[in-house]
């Protein structure tokens, strides 16, 4: 990469971290006066959260719509889907218990303001609660955003079935959908001024032990990746080709994985990935359509910084983040958000308004992780690209037998 690509790549995460740390500086200053630029961050949290509900909708709407249609080979999809779950469950696990040993947030404790949320509820009732809504408006508000993305998903198959990306509603809901990313990018515009106004008000607030807490979660979060990259991804690859395999993936990974840190984006990295691909000898036809899917689906480096964001609030509202229920929630709100979010401007944003919202937790909630999104995206991405090759092998494994690495050399 040279320069520009660099800057190219790193302007808006740089913007947007110069914006929060010159927030944090005016609120470390000007202490609880600081309270005079919320208003600010304000009006920029509430034009994401207004926009995030359609946002989600149309897109796996269109997603859904157009991906239904596409031809794929049973034996291949069904052996990728269960490859991105399977590691997506290793990486929860792991990550879960990172954060039960070390938690992120342990100096700074807010009070928790959404306790109304937490009301008890019989298990029909908050099945029925969680899953639909009463009325179609209600659909698209940010406190339903789970039923709005079961009707997105539904609406998706439906369009599909009428016709697909080719039919007039698919032309229209791809259309609508280009609207809505380009109005993200407008808003995201006022990201920089809008989140460091807010953090002003924050450190004003609650002192500057509240950046020792993104130090911690720095400190966790870094070295839990390279701990699941080296040992993780060599048992993947490993299971795919034996020791000949762990060989061939460290051979080829570090030209992807390096892309993949430098431009923060599975998509950009692609093409290196096939290159990849191809040299260790996985078949086009099952790559093709693994990597281009993977860039979307298959997030582990999501799945650990999505926890880990979890987590973070949890010790920040001063709520215990113990239990299979919470543990499963969790996991699951994970993988939505890192679908979720791969298509969007200003990416991780929206999912970390998807976290915030099926939480329960108050909009202050927004601006302290989404601080942690930016500082941990290049290893989130690196991790995510890096691990569609290795699952690429995998799903070979599967489809082609535990000897396809054999078959391929005397194909040679």
């Amino acid at each position: 990469m040279n320069k520009k690509e660099i800057w190219e790549s790193y302007r808006f995460p740089l913007m947007l971290l110069g914006g929060v740390a010159l927030g944090a500086v005016i609120g470390a200053v000007w202490g609880k006066q600081a309270v005079v630029l919320k208003p600010i961050g304000d009006i920029f949290i509430n034009l994401m959260f207004t926009i995030v509900a359609p946002m989600v909708f149309f897109s796996i709407a269109n997603a859904v719509g157009s991906m239904i249609n596409m031809k794929r080979l049973g034996k291949i999809l069904g052996s990728l889907v269960f490859t991105f779950i399977v590691t997506g469950l290793f990486a929860a696990a792991v990550v879960l218990i990172v954060v039960n040993v070390w938690p992120p947030a342990q100096n700074v404790q807010i009070a928790m303001k959404a306790a109304d949320a937490l009301k008890p509820m019989s298990a029909g009732d908050m099945l029925v609660k969680t899953l639909t809504v009463d009325d179609f408006p209600k659909l698209f508000s940010r406190s339903n955003m789970l039923p709005c993305i079961i009707g997105a998903i539904f609406t998706g198959v439906a369009v599909s079935a009428c016709g697909g990306q080719n039919s007039p509603l698919g032309k229209l809901l791809n259309n609508i959908n280009d609207v809505i990313m380009k109005l993200i990018d407008m808003i995201m515009k006022l990201a920089p001024i809008g989140l460091g106004a807010y953090f002003a008000n924050l450190v004003g607030e609650y002192g500057p032990k509240l950046i020792g807490d993104y130090g911690r979660t720095m400190l966790i979060y870094y070295p839990m990746c390279i701990f699941y990259f080296v040992i993780f991804f060599t048992a993947y690859a490993y299971y795919a080709g034996g020791s000949r395999g762990v060989r061939a993936f460290w051979a080829n990974i570090m030209k992807p994985a390096i892309t993949a840190f430098g431009t923060q984006s599975s998509n950009a990295t692609l093409p290196t990935n096939m290159a990849a691909c191809e040299a260790i000898g996985v078949p086009e036809d099952i790559y093709d359509i693994v990597l281009p899917m993977g860039a979307t689906m298959h997030m582990d480096g999501s799945v650990l910084s999505s926890i880990v964001k979890i987590a973070f609030l949890f010790g920040i509202f001063n709520m215990p983040f113990t239990g299979v229920e919470l543990y499963i929630k969790a996991i699951l709100v994970s993988i939505m958000s890192a679908f979720v979010l791969s298509g969007a401007p200003g990416g991780g944003l929206v999912g970390e308004m998807l976290i915030v919202s099926l939480f329960g937790f108050p909009q202050e909630a927004f601006p302290l992780i989404a601080t942690i999104g930016y500082l941990v995206d290049p290893m989130a991405t690196c991790l995510n690209a890096s691990g569609d090759t290795v699952a690429s092998m995998m799903v070979t494994r599967m489809v082609e037998g535990k000897d396809w690495m054999d078959k391929k050399q005397a194909a040679a």
